[in-house]
């Protein structure tokens, strides 16, 4: 099996909510095509583009803003660039210029069609972006979001491989590097990124501070903010007011109702198409921000234990992206909470000072019991049941560390390697309608409106 070479920062990545397999990663596909074509010579003018979705881009596409997402890309905005503001006012259909050397071409989101859900394209949620001139194409690239803002593309080159300092494909070759080399899990991930990348180490923590101020800005912008969330659901925000209520709870209460309160406040912020950090995905962007607000701002675990366990965190991230999915529209939403969660327990075993063996015990516990858990955006909005998923896996993230950090290892009998292998057979059993299509689970037995 190849080894994993994925960066820290491909993983964690800042951008608008609500999607990252909806959102950023459509957006990246129209900024890839923007750039790909204005060295090309074309047979004649074009006078228009058209993209065309398919999969669950194609399902639910309107509710995450997905529409939206690509003619942003297509305009030359980055999901680290692109205001907020103005994508959403991209859904009044106004009419904007796609440039393309001297030539400027009118686009606007009603250049989007929204395709088959069933298709026969490698990966369902495909983009179909075209350069015509009147009924002929001039122009064509076919893109896939893979989940988590990742993207591929038709053709595609392959990449000069990476070559990481430690070469691991899962958790038992990596277990079996740390014991060999007596290293701790954070040095080796951080030595991987510097390989990969060329960074040095204070370039690197600059990268997480960034990422982890991101993710309590997140928190923060939740626990202040009020009203109604966007599309016809009327979902009111609640962050705010469980935390404020969390003063009148028992002291033994006390800690989950805010843990819960900063796991609303920053999945809300993304359901609110607001600035969030996809850990993995957008989608599950209030998990990992929830515990890492509760270990600096409750706990008062500093900042270096904080950058460390979000090293040890991506590992296990990297490990169920590598041998699974990370992608609800693959395996339904044990990819995207399910992995946020393992990854938060992660975080919370590497933090408090524990090693890898308990680390990886955390991580497998709240991997486990999100197995076969579906994806079913009520509506197509990542409100119901994304939003309440997000505080239940911080939770049980912090549950599966509590349980990790006192149980007997020779007792623990199922491994990461283990359950992310089921996690994959779970998702390519699961039926499509549980996939990101808002066609069956809770999407068609609540009313969306």
């Amino acid at each position: 099996m190849t080894a994993i070479t994925t960066s820290v920062f491909e993983l964690f990545k800042i951008g608008p909510g609500p999607s990252s397999s909806h959102t950023i990663g459509p957006m990246k596909a129209g900024y890839n095509f923007y750039n790909s074509v204005q060295e090309l010579s074309l047979a004649s003018t074009p006078d228009s583009i058209e993209i065309r979705l398919y999969g669950s881009l194609s399902a639910t596409g309107q509710g995450h803003g997905t529409d939206r997402a690509v003619v942003a890309g297509l305009l030359g905005y980055t999901p680290e660039t692109v205001d907020c503001s103005f994508l959403n006012s991209l859904a009044d259909k106004s009419e904007h210029l796609f440039k393309l050397g001297k030539i400027s071409l009118p686009l606007s989101v009603q250049d989007v069609i929204f395709a088959e859900v069933e298709n026969d394209f490698p990966y369902s949620n495909t983009l179909l972006i075209q350069l015509k001139n009147g009924g002929n194409v001039l122009f064509e690239q076919e893109y896939y979001s893979i989940g988590g803002g990742f993207i591929k593309w038709k053709g595609q080159l392959p990449e000069i491989p990476r070559v990481p300092a430690y070469a691991y494909s899962n958790m038992e070759e990596l277990k079996e590097i740390l014991s060999q080399k007596e290293i701790r899990l954070h040095q080796l991930i951080l030595e991987n990124e510097m390989t990969i990348t060329e960074s040095s180490v204070a370039e690197i923590n600059i990268k997480l501070d960034a990422i982890i101020d991101s993710m309590k800005k997140a928190v923060k912008n939740g626990l202040a903010a009020e009203g109604v969330l966007p599309g016809p659901i009327g979902l009111h925000r609640k962050a705010k007011a469980l935390y404020e209520n969390q003063k009148s709870a028992n002291a033994a209460d006390n800690f989950l109702v805010k843990l819960n309160a900063y796991g609303f406040a920053a999945s809300e912020e993304n359901a609110a198409g607001h600035i969030v950090v996809t850990a993995p995905t957008s989608g599950s962007a209030g998990v990992i921000p929830a515990v890492i607000y509760a270990l600096e701002e409750d706990l008062g675990i500093d900042r270096e234990m904080i950058r460390q366990a979000m090293l040890a965190s991506a590992a296990i991230g990297f490990i169920c992206k590598h041998n699974a999915s990370i992608a609800g529209a693959e395996v339904g939403c044990q990819g995207e909470i399910g992995v946020a969660s393992s990854m938060a327990a992660a975080l919370i075993t590497y933090a408090n000072g524990f090693r890898f063996w308990r680390t990886e015990n955390a991580a497998e516990s709240a991997l486990e019991h999100h197995l076969g858990i579906t994806c079913d955006p009520v509506g197509g909005y990542v409100q119901i049941p994304c939003i309440e998923r997000n505080a239940m896996g911080a939770v049980r993230a912090y549950n599966s560390y509590l349980i990790a950090s006192v149980e007997n290892r020779k007792f623990h009998k199922v491994t990461l390697d283990e359950a992310v292998t089921a996690m994959a057979q779970t998702g390519k059993d699961m039926s499509s309608k549980y996939k990101e299509t808002s066609l069956g689970g809770l999407a068609v037995s609540v009313p969306n409106c």
